[in-house]
């Protein structure tokens, strides 16, 4: 069984209830575990290409990134993501997604 997710509730819970239960329960509860139709690991690369299309590089960003990198994408494998979609989101774009990748694969 997938980790429940509270990060909406314990962020924004007390101020923005129903989004916290959308984002931990619809998103991260029903959306992200229908991994039968798609798998966590290509979620994680949709999302990531998705979030840098929109140049959203912030905290929500990385957490995509390690997510991605827990879900198996390789560093390799990221740096031709991101490569790749520089192409149709902007080469700025990709600089500061770049940026932040090198330092989640830091280790690799």
């Amino acid at each position: 069984m997938a980790e429940k997710q509270t990060a909406g509730r314990n962020e924004l819970g007390d101020f923005a209830p129903k989004f916290a239960e959308l984002n931990d329960d619809v998103l991260f509860g029903e959306v992200w575990s229908r991994t039968d139709s798609l798998s966590s690991r290509d979620r994680c690369i949709v999302t990531v290409v998705s979030l840098l299309a929109q140049g959203l590089t912030d905290s929500s960003f990385r957490y995509h990134l390690e997510n991605a990198k827990k879900n198996g994408i390789t560093r390799d494998e990221i740096a031709e993501i991101l490569t790749h979609a520089a192409f149709y989101a902007g080469w700025p774009k990709a600089w500061a997604a770049f940026r932040m990748a090198k330092e989640v694969w830091k280790e690799d």
